[in-house]
Protein backbone atom coordinates (compact mmCIF):
# COMPACT_ATOMS: atom_id res chain seq x y z
CA UNK A 1 0.00 0.00 0.00
CA UNK A 2 1.00 3.63 -0.81
CA UNK A 3 -0.20 6.67 1.45
CA UNK A 4 0.13 9.71 -0.02
CA UNK A 5 1.66 12.36 2.67
CA UNK A 6 -0.91 14.28 4.14
CA UNK A 7 -0.86 18.13 3.04
CA UNK A 8 -0.89 21.39 5.03
CA UNK A 9 -2.15 24.90 3.49
CA UNK A 10 1.17 25.78 2.58
CA UNK A 11 2.71 23.80 -0.61
CA UNK A 12 6.31 24.76 -0.72
CA UNK A 13 5.57 28.15 -2.53
CA UNK A 14 5.47 31.61 -1.83
CA UNK A 15 1.94 32.05 -0.45
CA UNK A 16 -1.27 29.70 -0.36
CA UNK A 17 -3.17 29.09 -3.21
CA UNK A 18 -7.42 30.40 -3.44
CA UNK A 19 -10.02 28.19 -4.94
CA UNK A 20 -8.96 29.05 -8.56
CA UNK A 21 -5.39 27.84 -7.69
CA UNK A 22 -3.91 31.09 -8.08
CA UNK A 23 -0.95 31.82 -6.11
CA UNK A 24 -0.99 34.78 -3.04
CA UNK A 25 0.76 36.04 -0.63
CA UNK A 26 -0.44 34.67 3.41
CA UNK A 27 -0.28 36.77 6.14
CA UNK A 28 3.03 35.79 7.68
CA UNK A 29 2.12 35.93 11.96
CA UNK A 30 -1.79 35.43 11.93
CA UNK A 31 -4.06 32.36 10.53
CA UNK A 32 -5.93 35.12 7.75
CA UNK A 33 -5.56 34.93 4.32
CA UNK A 34 -3.90 38.11 3.90
CA UNK A 35 -6.48 38.88 0.91
CA UNK A 36 -7.48 43.01 0.87
CA UNK A 37 -10.43 43.60 1.25
CA UNK A 38 -11.13 46.44 -1.40
CA UNK A 39 -10.05 46.29 -5.02
CA UNK A 40 -9.21 49.08 -7.55
CA UNK A 41 -11.96 49.72 -10.06
CA UNK A 42 -10.93 47.90 -13.80
CA UNK A 43 -10.06 51.05 -16.01
CA UNK A 44 -8.24 51.94 -18.41
CA UNK A 45 -7.57 55.34 -19.04
CA UNK A 46 -7.47 58.55 -16.67
CA UNK A 47 -11.19 60.10 -15.89
CA UNK A 48 -11.38 63.29 -17.96
CA UNK A 49 -11.58 65.48 -15.00
CA UNK A 50 -7.50 64.71 -13.62
CA UNK A 51 -4.60 65.64 -14.99
CA UNK A 52 -3.47 63.61 -17.91
CA UNK A 53 -0.40 65.78 -18.72
CA UNK A 54 2.58 63.05 -18.72
CA UNK A 55 5.02 65.77 -18.78
CA UNK A 56 3.71 67.61 -15.64
CA UNK A 57 2.94 64.82 -13.68
CA UNK A 58 6.61 63.62 -14.05
CA UNK A 59 7.96 66.70 -13.39
CA UNK A 60 5.93 66.74 -10.27
CA UNK A 61 7.17 63.56 -9.39
CA UNK A 62 10.57 64.67 -9.80
CA UNK A 63 10.52 67.72 -7.93
CA UNK A 64 8.82 65.85 -4.69
CA UNK A 65 11.24 63.35 -4.54
CA UNK A 66 14.05 65.78 -4.66
CA UNK A 67 11.73 67.27 -1.76
CA UNK A 68 12.56 64.04 0.02
CA UNK A 69 9.13 62.63 -0.16
CA UNK A 70 8.75 58.56 -0.57
CA UNK A 71 7.30 56.97 -3.10
CA UNK A 72 3.65 56.76 -1.73
CA UNK A 73 4.03 59.67 -0.27
CA UNK A 74 3.69 61.41 -3.57
CA UNK A 75 1.21 59.16 -4.62
CA UNK A 76 -0.81 60.36 -2.44
CA UNK A 77 0.29 64.26 -3.08
CA UNK A 78 -0.51 63.95 -6.65
CA UNK A 79 -3.88 61.97 -5.97
CA UNK A 80 -5.06 64.85 -3.08
CA UNK A 81 -3.70 68.33 -4.32
CA UNK A 82 -2.74 67.90 -8.02
CA UNK A 83 -5.45 65.87 -9.30
CA UNK A 84 -4.04 62.75 -10.68
CA UNK A 85 -6.10 59.61 -9.26
CA UNK A 86 -3.49 57.09 -10.48
CA UNK A 87 -0.57 57.49 -12.10
CA UNK A 88 -0.04 54.30 -13.66
CA UNK A 89 -3.03 55.50 -15.81
CA UNK A 90 -1.32 58.70 -17.03
CA UNK A 91 1.99 57.64 -17.46
CA UNK A 92 1.78 53.40 -18.07
CA UNK A 93 4.07 53.17 -15.27
CA UNK A 94 4.72 53.44 -11.37
CA UNK A 95 5.64 56.13 -9.16
CA UNK A 96 8.99 53.80 -8.13
CA UNK A 97 9.50 53.35 -11.79
CA UNK A 98 9.67 56.75 -12.95
CA UNK A 99 12.10 57.62 -9.64
CA UNK A 100 14.12 54.35 -11.06
CA UNK A 101 14.25 55.54 -14.37
CA UNK A 102 15.86 59.02 -13.03
CA UNK A 103 17.99 57.14 -10.64
CA UNK A 104 16.60 59.16 -7.75
CA UNK A 105 15.64 55.87 -5.65
CA UNK A 106 16.79 55.09 -1.69
CA UNK A 107 19.78 53.27 -0.62
CA UNK A 108 17.03 50.25 0.83
CA UNK A 109 13.19 49.71 -0.60
CA UNK A 110 10.52 52.13 0.98
CA UNK A 111 8.60 48.66 3.04
CA UNK A 112 12.16 47.95 3.80
CA UNK A 113 12.94 50.77 5.49
CA UNK A 114 9.13 51.50 7.15
CA UNK A 115 9.82 47.92 8.60
CA UNK A 116 13.09 49.10 9.91
CA UNK A 117 10.77 52.54 11.21
CA UNK A 118 8.53 50.57 13.48
CA UNK A 119 11.29 48.32 14.91
CA UNK A 120 13.31 51.06 16.03
CA UNK A 121 10.23 52.65 17.40
CA UNK A 122 9.17 49.48 18.96
CA UNK A 123 13.25 48.92 20.30
CA UNK A 124 12.71 52.80 21.86
CA UNK A 125 9.79 52.21 23.85
CA UNK A 126 10.82 48.94 24.97
CA UNK A 127 13.67 50.68 26.49
CA UNK A 128 11.73 52.93 28.82
CA UNK A 129 8.93 49.48 29.41
CA UNK A 130 11.05 46.61 29.74
CA UNK A 131 8.12 44.79 30.99
CA UNK A 132 6.29 45.23 27.77
CA UNK A 133 5.53 41.37 27.04
CA UNK A 134 3.26 42.04 24.05
CA UNK A 135 5.55 44.63 22.26
CA UNK A 136 8.41 42.77 22.94
CA UNK A 137 6.61 39.81 20.58
CA UNK A 138 5.55 42.32 17.76
CA UNK A 139 9.10 43.49 17.82
CA UNK A 140 10.21 40.06 17.30
CA UNK A 141 7.65 39.70 14.46
CA UNK A 142 8.97 43.04 12.93
CA UNK A 143 12.68 41.82 12.40
CA UNK A 144 11.14 38.47 11.07
CA UNK A 145 9.08 40.16 8.24
CA UNK A 146 12.77 42.61 8.31
CA UNK A 147 14.84 39.30 7.32
CA UNK A 148 12.43 37.71 5.28
CA UNK A 149 12.02 41.02 2.76
CA UNK A 150 15.23 41.39 2.85
CA UNK A 151 16.00 37.90 1.74
CA UNK A 152 13.70 38.43 -1.10
CA UNK A 153 15.38 42.03 -2.41
CA UNK A 154 18.70 40.26 -2.18
CA UNK A 155 17.36 37.39 -3.92
CA UNK A 156 16.19 40.22 -6.50
CA UNK A 157 19.38 41.83 -7.08
CA UNK A 158 18.13 45.00 -5.54
CA UNK A 159 20.11 45.01 -2.24
CA UNK A 160 24.34 43.95 -1.77
CA UNK A 161 23.90 39.81 -0.79
CA UNK A 162 25.97 40.59 2.36
CA UNK A 163 23.41 42.85 3.86
CA UNK A 164 22.42 41.72 7.49
CA UNK A 165 19.92 43.02 9.93
CA UNK A 166 21.42 44.17 13.13
CA UNK A 167 19.62 45.74 15.91
CA UNK A 168 22.54 47.37 16.88
CA UNK A 169 22.88 49.27 13.66
CA UNK A 170 19.41 49.71 12.93
CA UNK A 171 19.45 53.66 14.00
CA UNK A 172 22.36 54.40 11.86
CA UNK A 173 20.34 52.29 8.92
CA UNK A 174 17.41 54.66 9.79
CA UNK A 175 18.68 57.94 9.85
Amino acid sequence: MHFEPQRSGYEGGAGRRDAQGALYMARMHSPGRGKSGSTKPLVDKAPEWSNTDSKEVTELILSLAADGHTPTAIGTILRDQHAVPDVRLVLGKRIGQVLAENDITGKYPEDLMSLMRRALRLIDHLESNRKDRHNSRQLELTESKIRRLSRYYKDQGQMDSDWMYKREQLRLLVE
